[in-house]
């Protein structure tokens, strides 16, 4: 049983662009799956799938790279963590991360969203984790 299975998703994504896979493959969940949505609208991640085997649901990642062969994703930073959560007001949520590349994930009343969506329905919540 894992303590943090947003940390292992992060990780496992993390390790697979530093070995230029093309896809990752771990437990289905529906946090797991919202972020990977978010990452899909962001652009970060080619995309995803959930299949089934067996009794247990599987979530596919496909990762997204350079035309040079770099991945998109440089940098996976999980900020609330289960001993000590992170929570923001809906003023204090940041405009642009890293001059526009990169996003700050939150999950809020309304859904797990990007920091500029956040912005845009006016809403705060608990920080997941920046990408860029």
């Amino acid at each position: 049983m894992l303590t943090d299975p947003i940390a292992d998703l992060l990780t496992r994504i993390r390790n697979a662009a530093t070995l230029s896979k093309a896809k990752v493959e771990l437990p289905n969940s529906r946090m797991k799956g919202a972020i990977c949505l978010v990452l899909k609208k962001e652009g970060f991640i080619g995309g995803y799938n959930v299949i089934r085997q067996g009794k247990k649901k599987i979530l596919q990642i496909y990762l997204k790279y350079s035309e040079e062969g770099e991945p998109i994703i440089t940098y996976l930073e999980r900020v609330s963590k289960p001993g000590r959560r992170e929570y923001i007001k809906k003023e204090d949520v940041p405009g642009m991360i890293r001059g526009g590349l990169g996003i700050c994930i939150l999950s809020t009343s309304k859904g797990v969203v990007a920091n500029i969506e956040a912005r845009k329905l006016g809403v705060g919540g608990e920080i997941l984790c920046y990408v860029w």
